[in-house]
């Protein structure tokens, strides 16, 4: 029995390679890049009438730039303009399915109750509004004879990663103490496995298209994750509970000071930001196969080993 082809833009990056692996053996996987090399396709060939394929996977894009140094240009071009394209040539193709992965962040940057497909979509940075601008495109096109998603992941982990929480994951191996355990905060997460479970259904299942957050079930405080990080590593957690007025002190003596502890690093630490994932689960009636917990943990194992 032939594999159906798959298209996965991006599969060179941390999710691409995991979605990859993932489904090789269920799919004939097309990886299309804009380097193409060993064995990748180039987006000249995939945008030819030549290429045939069933599903594509649109995991292409410019990631949030932390650093800050990323122009308005550079988003647009890989989060908007690469994405119409993609979806153009999906649209004239006799393909069924169309997954983009976008992000929490095209609904906004803060999130005091938990998120919901339903929410008002109020993004604050360039990387969300071009997130945003990119969903607009598709959902203003949806075709009836096809299946488009949209998928809004929170913070994907999982091993090989090299995110914020690879940061978090250093402080704690050099037996620093966390400070902050006076602000009790509640975050959500998302294993890469999970993500790649549930990609795996949109391209088996029959579900109605548009908008659906991806998180793991339940949600987890900064303390608690520096707890399992000190598990990980065998050790106990070093916890401590400052005052919330003097951390906000020395917060803004970082902004003045220049040192990497501030305002803004504050924020991020002690934030809350919580996704409803009811939707996607309900729509697949399935339950997730990582549990938050062991998905954090084989994550923290990984930056050890």
């Amino acid at each position: 029995m032939t594999k159906p082809r798959l298209v996965i833009t991006g599969i060179s990056g941390f999710v691409g390679s995991n979605l990859h692996r993932y489904l090789r053996d269920r799919h004939g996987v097309i990886g299309v890049s804009r380097n193409a090399a060993g064995g990748l396709q180039s987006y000249e060939r995939f945008f030819s009438a030549n290429m045939s394929f069933d599903a594509v996977v649109h995991l292409a894009g410019k990631a949030h730039d932390l650093r800050k140094v990323a122009s308005e240009r550079e988003y647009h071009e890989a989060n908007v303009e690469l994405t119409k394209k993609v979806y153009d040539r999906f649209l004239q193709s006799p393909a069924k399915t169309f997954i983009y992965l976008s992000s929490v962040k095209a609904a906004g940057d803060v999130a005091e109750t938990a998120l919901t497909e339903n929410c008002v979509a109020m993004p604050s940075t360039i990387y969300g509004q071009s997130k945003k601008m990119a969903e607009d495109y598709l959902l203003a096109r949806l075709p009836a004879d096809k299946n488009v998603f949209v998928l809004r992941p929170c913070m994907i982990h999982g091993p090989g990663n090299k995110g914020n929480l690879n940061l978090l994951y250093n402080v704690v191996a050099r037996g620093l103490p966390y400070p902050l355990a006076a602000f009790d905060n509640r975050r959500s997460f998302l294993s890469v496995e999970n993500l790649c479970f549930v990609i795996a259904r949109l391209l088996e299942q029959e579900i109605p298209s548009g908008i659906y957050n991806i998180a793991d079930d339940g949600e987890l405080s900064t303390r608690r994750l520096v707890e399992l990080i000190a598990a990980s590593l065998d050790k106990k957690a070093s916890i401590l509970r400052v005052p919330k007025s003097l951390v906000r002190i020395a917060a803004g003596a970082g902004d003045a000071l220049g040192l990497p502890f501030n305002r803004e690093r504050l924020h991020k630490l002690t934030e809350n930001y919580v996704v409803d994932n009811s939707k996607i689960r309900n729509a697949l009636q399935c339950e997730l196969p990582v549990s938050m917990a062991d998905g954090l943990m084989k994550t923290f194992l990984s930056f050890k080993q």
